[in-house]
């Protein structure tokens, strides 16, 4: 079985310059339950809005290793982060009372092995599980939610 060709979105970054822009790696977390693919989505601190984990590099952290970081800070999952990107999404981060600072967010696909209660942003954050068609309409950013409507880990090697 060969994996579907999926197409990139061109990212929109507005009128900022390439070197304004910042990167995160974020972790679209899932699981198979009864034979059909589920991922965890969580909120934002300060809108509430559904988003996957993501956040800064780390040092001494791949990407992909930051993005797992990330999953457990921010949803409370232990699992392993492919280290393939899946694709990525652009944003319009919002840091104190500035205009926003735009991010491209790389994503890497984590097979959620455990989810705990007890994580270090459990009383800033809800967490749902949700189809991957649900998690795409959740979701603000068109990228993500491409993403995640057309992610398929059967084809992952």
């Amino acid at each position: 079985m060969t994996a579907p060709m999926i197409k990139q979105l061109p990212l929109s970054l507005g009128r900022v310059k390439k070197a304004d822009v910042r990167t995160q790696f974020a972790a679209l977390c899932y699981r198979i339950k009864n034979n059909k693919v589920q991922v965890l989505l969580v909120t934002s601190r300060r809108t509430r809005r559904w988003i996957i984990p993501k956040g800064w590099p780390m040092d001494g952290l791949t990407p992909a290793d930051s993005a797992a970081q990330e999953a457990w800070e921010e949803a409370g999952v232990a699992g392993r982060a492919d280290q393939r990107p899946l694709g990525m999404f652009s944003y319009s981060k919002h840091i104190g009372d500035d205009d926003g600072l735009p991010v491209a967010a790389m994503v890497y696909a984590l097979k959620v092995k455990s989810l705990s209660k007890d994580y270090p942003e459990a009383a800033e954050r809800k967490r749902k599980w949700v189809s991957r068609k649900k998690a795409a309409k959740m979701v603000d950013s068109p990228e993500l939610s491409r993403i995640l409507r057309d992610f398929d880990p059967r084809f992952m090697a």
